[in-house]
């Protein structure tokens, strides 16, 4: 009940704020999280049920090692977070929407009481996401909806273990509860891509941690091969980026940049089969092709990756992860472009001292 009234004053306080114009999106938002609450139970009931399937169980007594490692090792919150589970019955918790201009890649913002501004607009139903999504196809900007398996409500509520990540290999599975509690620990409000980033980078150490002390060879070349192609994806995804960037800084008309921006994106889907036949025919992208694609699809490359090499930079400067953690609430609190400015000098800094420790064990 406690969990009911703070989600119903939550819901309350922002239809307040925000007034009518965006109340019907408020309140499915509202109606969405206390949905999801509604139905998490505590885990340790799911294990004491005869009705769960083995399977499940030991997924979920997974997770709660797996939660107790990411306190214990990582110095991550230790409170009531994933520490219950909710069998949502659907593939994803959300579906977000993201808009760019029709010649940049740089995504649209809004802005909400809590989280600040962000570059995506979620929905808890898939028709209204695609709804909207419409609208803005309508007055020409290039759209993705894309199906969110976990969110964080940066310790607002108890976020729970959900249905749509429980299956996910063990690698993948501590990756995503590691990211989803840093973003607990820090959050700097409008700025997406130091967020993610930092989450980003938390889960990779988190993850390199866990396999260390936990991972058997079987569960290191998972995740291994998860690593690899996740890396060689973003890399085809960046090189499209990167041609779409050039492509609309030309000095042409609108007409031959739409030529080229559809022969971009050609190329993309033909190296992505390509890439698929190197992986021996893993599909697990096919659904980032579901839709048309657009400039949307690679609006948030910088959003999740820009920044982590900052930040595994500082990592490496502070050595622990308490005072690690402590260096980016103080980066948190300068303006968006000098924390960006800070991070990039110091990535710059730390390749150039790798760079030269390198040089001199060569000779």
């Amino acid at each position: 009940m406690k969990k009911k009234w703070r989600v119903l004053a939550f819901s309350g306080l922002t239809a307040l704020i925000v007034g009518c114009s965006h109340l019907g999106y408020y309140v499915q938002a509202a109606h969405g999280q206390f949905s999801l609450l509604a139905e998490a139970k505590p885990i340790d009931e799911w294990l004491s049920d005869p009705e769960v399937s083995g399977t499940l169980k030991d997924k979920l007594a997974k997770v709660q090692e797996i939660r107790r490692f990411a306190a214990r090792e990582l110095a991550l919150p230790d409170n009531e977070s994933y520490k219950s589970y909710a069998d949502l019955k659907r593939p994803y918790v959300l579906w977000n929407v993201v808009a760019t201009e029709e010649f940049s890649l740089k995504p649209m913002k809004w802005c909400f009481p809590v989280a600040g501004c962000v570059n995506y607009r979620g929905y808890y139903s898939k028709e209204d996401a695609m709804a909207y999504a419409a609208e803005l196809r309508a007055q020409r900007y290039d759209v993705q909806v894309g199906g969110v398996p976990a969110y964080s409500t940066l310790g607002f509520f108890n976020d729970p273990v959900l249905s749509t990540f429980i299956r996910y290999p063990e690698g993948e599975l501590a990756r995503l509860v590691f990211h989803e509690l840093a973003h607990q620990v820090v959050y700097a409000q409008g700025d997406t891509r130091f967020n993610e980033a930092f989450a980003v980078a938390v889960e990779e150490v988190g993850v390199e941690r866990w396999l260390a002390k936990y991972g058997d060879e079987k569960m290191r070349n998972s995740y291994r091969d998860y690593q690899r192609r996740k890396e060689g994806f973003l890399a085809l995804l960046t090189k499209c980026r990167d041609d779409l960037e050039e492509n609309y800084a030309r000095d042409v008309d609108d007409h031959e940049k739409r030529k080229r921006k559809a022969a971009i994106f050609e190329s993309l889907k033909e190296q992505y089969q390509v890439l698929k036949a190197q992986w021996g025919g893993y599909g697990g992208y096919d659904r980032w092709f579901a839709e048309p694609l657009s400039n949307a699809h690679l609006s948030a490359i910088s959003t999740y990756h820009d920044l982590v090499p900052g930040f595994r930079a500082l990592l490496a400067r502070e050595k622990s992860l308490d005072k690690f953690y402590a260096a980016v609430r103080s980066l948190s609190s300068l303006d968006k472009e000098r924390r960006h400015e800070q991070l990039a000098g110091l990535a710059k800094s730390h390749q150039m001292a790798t760079e030269s420790v390198e040089a001199r064990l060569s000779r």
